[in-house]
This record gives structure tokens, sequence and C-alpha cells, in this order.
């Protein structure tokens, strides 16, 4: 089983879009049991929380349910418990290299990147903005979850 964490500042918006739209795609593909799917945040500001209210909203426009989704910060424990931690922004990627603990073995990239989405490509952060922007970071992360579908498919 491929173990996945998706990684972004808050873990309200961007993490849980594309936690919620990789789940949606592996679960259409049959390949739900093939891989563990999670989402955290650098800062424990909105920990317990839901997603945005702005970020539920966009993902069920898309048939994506994120609203039982809870917020969370990044623990060292992550770092050892999945494969890949998938960064959303390279600032985001910065600090999560930079807090890496000594004991740490997952693999951390940008997650379009590693998805081959292009060399250094990122998620804008929504927060701030307006709907139009989580819908930009969903069709991002929607393309993300797509890529990494299609890939395990391939692997099969």
């Amino acid at each position: 089983m491929k173990r996945l964490l998706i990684v972004c500042l808050g873990n309200i918006c961007r993490s849980p879009m594309a936690e919620g739209a990789l789940r949606a795609r592996l679960e259409a593909a049959g390949l739900g049991s093939r891989v563990q799917v999670d989402s955290a945040g650098l800062g424990n500001w909105h920990a317990g929380q839901p997603p945005d209210r702005r970020a539920i909203k966009c993902a069920a426009g898309h048939g994506v349910d994120i609203s039982g989704l809870r917020a969370r910060q990044i623990t060292d424990a992550d770092y050892r418990e999945f494969d890949v931690l998938l960064c959303a922004d390279a600032d985001v990627l910065y600090t999560v290299r930079a807090h890496a603990p000594p004991e740490a073995t997952a693999h951390t990239e940008l997650l379009l990147d590693w998805c081959g989405l292009g060399p250094n490509a990122q998620i804008p952060d929504p927060y701030t903005l307006n709907a139009a922007a989580f819908e930009h970071a969903w069709e991002l992360v929607d393309v993300a979850a797509g890529a990494i579908v299609a890939a395990m498919k391939q692997g099969e």
C-alpha cells in the first residue's frame, strides 16, 4: 500500500481538497484499497476544525464531500508513517524538509511536480481570495489526483 500525506499551510483549503479529490478518483478507479491518503497542515491554527466553508462548497460542486475531514498539524510520526509528503507549494515544501526529524523516511515533494505536472509547479493558496481561486485550486488538485490514478493503473 502506498501512503501519501498532502500538506499545506493550515489544512483547511488545498490539502483537504486534494485529499478529497484523490480519494474520490481512487475509489472510482477501484484503487481505494491500494493507497492511504491523509492531509495535514504546517500549523495547528485550525486543528480539529472542518475545511474552510468555501473549500467544502467547491469540492461539493464537483461531487466530493470533504465536510467530515478535520484539520491537523503534521507530526514527527508522519515523516515515518507515510511514504511521500506531498506539499502544495514551495514554502510548505521548504518548511516540511527543514523540520524533518532525524528518523524521517518519507520523501518530500511538491504535489504537482511529483505527479509529473511540471517542475516546481505549485498550488496557490486560495484562503484570502475568492471562489474563483478555490476553483483554480480544485482544478489543480483534481488533475494531480487523475495523474496519480493513471500512474497507478499503469503500474498494475
